[in-house]
């Protein structure tokens, strides 16, 4: 339960927080015909890596404190299969998902939370605003068009996870909350990381303290991993699902959405591009398993 109350706690904390430049709203054509409506009490749940973002963020945050100094070649290569494993699969490896999430930890510790926030700041313009599905996005602005509440809820770090939101123009983010003293990082989580039942439990939390009837509700993932959470709500879609999501979806009924192209490419394939900034990519957040295995 921890896990999730940090994460809605966080969430309602970042609203109050400046406002950043925002992308444009997606052009109407683009969302797919489906009612939205109106409703105060209702809102919608968008899972982030595969979802709304190709590749999963925090390999993508990872890319940019590589590019920063924050960890030297040698450790970068060592962990670079991560990515590349996570986008030819489609699919989260929770193992390799905790590796990547304990890495990022020792990477931060120590820093200031302003100074990765304002780096996120950087990292979002430089690799993720060219990652972000137009199809899933447009999506959530139909919701937000609708008058309704729209939020990510992501295992990401939620500090990454709010700047995504905000950048999108949506109402926030629940994420994976890391410790901090005095505005410093200490290297620990706040419960769990945000991921399965977990995200669950925080959008329970957050639905209390917003008012919210999660029937009438809707919520959107690419992997089997949150089906807790599309349960949870009356109106679930499946966006990119991974097979057992699929399989799940068909049999409850789910509506699907696949924003993908090349698939079978894609699995069969490293990434196109397979030079320095694509290994940057895998595996950035990961380098601390090297340090604590030694």
């Amino acid at each position: 339960m921890l896990a999730g109350e940090a994460a809605a706690a966080a969430a309602e904390a970042a609203l109050a927080t400046k406002p950043r430049p925002q992308e444009p709203a997606p052009e109407p054509a683009q969302a797919d015909a489906f009612p939205v409506s109106g409703d105060p009490r209702a809102a919608a749940f968008f899972d982030l890596d595969n979802t709304v973002m190709q590749g999963a963020a925090i390999f993508h945050f990872g890319r940019g404190l590589y590019k920063r100094h924050f960890f030297d070649t040698r450790d970068l290569l060592r962990f670079a299969w991560q990515q590349a494993y996570f986008r030819m699969a489609g699919a989260e490896d929770p193992e390799h998902m905790q590796d990547a999430r304990d890495s990022a930890l020792s990477i931060v510790k120590g820093h200031r939370v302003e100074e990765l926030m304002s780096i996120g700041e950087e990292i979002y313009d430089e690799y993720m605003a060219g990652k972000i599905w137009p199809g899933t996005r447009a999506l959530a602005q139909a919701h937000l068009d609708a008058g309704q509440r729209v939020w990510l809820v992501t295992a990401a770090p939620v500090e990454t996870a709010t700047i995504i939101a905000r950048r999108l123009g949506l109402t926030g983010a629940l994420g994976t909350v890391a410790e901090s003293v005095d505005g410093v990082y200490t290297g620990r989580l706040v419960g769990e990381p945000l991921h399965g039942p977990a995200k669950a439990e925080a959008v329970r939390a957050l639905a209390m303290s917003e008012d919210l009837d999660l029937s009438r509700c809707a919520a959107y993932s690419d992997s089997h991993n949150d089906i807790p959470i599309l349960s949870l709500v009356g109106h679930p879609y499946a966006i990119n699902p991974d097979s057992r999501l699929r399989k799940h979806a068909r049999a409850e009924g789910w509506r699907l959405r696949d924003y993908r192209t090349g698939r079978k490419a894609a699995r069969i394939g490293i990434p196109a591009a397979a030079g320095m900034g694509a290994v940057a990519g895998g595996a950035a957040a990961a380098i601390a398993i090297s340090r604590r295995r030694k």
